[in-house]
């Protein structure tokens, strides 16, 4: 693997982001249950019986250089509420993606995508000194592209007719993204919205 970057924990006061490994199977398989996620059409998260391949699918990218996974625990009980990840690394242009990000319902809409956001932000501009982060969601998650947009991210543009989705419909891809420059006064307003 890439020196440039590799798993590591990353913790704040609300979530902890843990390196992935095949010992999160089990809390994943609730955390994914909490909300019958894997029936939302415009994503794919995996159901109960997808995690263990999804955990396996996840660290041979890990392994590959392509991806870095992490699980998202709830500080306070230690729980985990679901996975995120570093993907589409490009080490030569120190540009990666944040993605496959999902919570269990229940954890859905609170401050804790703020707070992971803003850790991996963080590491991406400060360790990693990434000169841009992206972020792509489906046309039609709304949900996820306020998300996005309510961090600072600025939209890139579509990639229309991107990806055959399962049922072989076609998936455009909104692109997103946050510039190296514009990270300091990111860092200010979710520093601030976390506060609150």
């Amino acid at each position: 693997m890439n020196a440039w970057i590799k798993p590591i924990l990353l913790r704040g006061p609300h979530v902890v982001l843990e390196p992935m490994s095949k010992e999160h199977v089990k809390g994943l398989k609730l955390a994914v249950a909490d909300g019958e996620l894997w029936n939302l059409w415009y994503t794919h998260v995996p159901n109960i019986s997808e995690v263990g391949r999804y955990v396996e699918t996840a660290l041979a990218e890990q392994e590959s250089g392509q991806s870095i996974p992490f699980v998202i625990c709830d500080a306070e009980t230690k729980r985990v509420i679901g996975s995120t990840r570093f993907c589409h690394i490009d080490h030569q242009n120190k540009r990666v993606e944040i993605g496959y990000t999902w919570y269990a319902k229940s954890f859905q809409r609170t401050r804790m995508n703020t707070q992971c956001k803003y850790l991996l932000l963080e590491h991406a501009f400060e360790t990693l000194e990434c000169i841009a982060v992206e972020f792509r969601t489906h046309w039609h998650n709304q949900a996820s592209r306020n998300a996005i947009l309510r961090l600072g991210a600025k939209q890139d543009g579509v990639l229309r007719n991107h990806q055959v989705m399962a049922d072989g419909g076609y998936r455009d891809t909104v692109v997103f993204s946050i510039i190296n420059q514009e990270w300091p006064v990111i860092k200010t307003s979710l520093t601030n919205k976390l506060l609150r």
